[in-house]
């Protein structure tokens, strides 16, 4: 029997990160604007798909709210410096944990654990390091080493590749995940937040085989 391989995007989905990537997009809106956007507005673009790059959507409600241009490289270099801090103490400290004790160990008895997110790669290794520093993963696959990111498919035909025996399943919280997974011929199961609208019927709208409210209720749809 060919051995499951669960791969996980990270954030929302193993990462709560409403007060950090979500805080810094805001945090960099209002930094080139003066103007403090609501976690709904950036919540609809997220939704809306095409914007996994957080450095991209900020400077595209940027623009959007605002008359002036800013370079690509000025956004990145203010949210990486509200995000990263100085020595990594910014914003990225105030993400929170979301499987519970016990989840990913319970899971690795049955399967093998991989990422595939739109992080890149030193920013994945921050959160594990500090919250899952003996989780054994099969495939990580960061922003960075893919050439096309999300909704593209390459991270996941690049774990396929390598665990070519394996049954791949790709949990995620966006339409992005959900068309990735669908490119890939993977498939999905989604992560909908119940105090995103229609986030659950939009997800099953572009193909999630299950839609689970959090990750610790992936035992049950396996």
């Amino acid at each position: 029997m060919n051995r499951s391989l669960l791969v996980f995007d990270m954030d929302g989905v193993l990462a709560d990160v409403r007060e950090s990537y979500r805080a810094a997009v805001a945090a960099t809106v209002q930094h080139f604007t003066g103007r403090l956007v609501p976690p709904n507005t950036i919540e609809q673009y997220k939704q809306a798909g095409g914007w996994n790059n957080d450095w991209a959507l900020a400077r595209k409600i940027i623009h959007d709210i605002s008359d002036q241009q800013f370079a690509y490289s000025d956004v990145v270099s203010v949210f990486q410096s509200l995000f990263l801090g100085l020595n990594n103490d910014g914003l990225i400290t105030r993400e929170r944990w979301i499987p519970r004790n016990g989840l990913l160990p319970a899971l690795v008895e049955n399967h093998g654990l991989g990422i595939f997110t739109g992080r890149p790669r030193p920013e994945i290794e921050i959160t594990l390091s500090r919250f899952a520093p003996n989780v054994r993963w099969s495939a990580i696959v960061a922003d960075d080493e893919v050439e096309h990111p999300k909704p593209a498919p390459d991270g996941l035909i690049a774990i396929r590749a390598a665990h070519p025996d394996a049954l791949l399943t790709y949990i995620g919280d966006n339409v992005d995940d959900a068309r990735c997974a669908k490119a890939a011929g993977v498939r999905f199961i989604g992560v909908a937040d119940a105090d995103v609208p229609d986030l659950a019927r939009r997800l099953r709208e572009e193909g999630a085989d299950a839609i689970i409210s959090d990750v610790n209720e992936m035992e049950g749809v396996l």
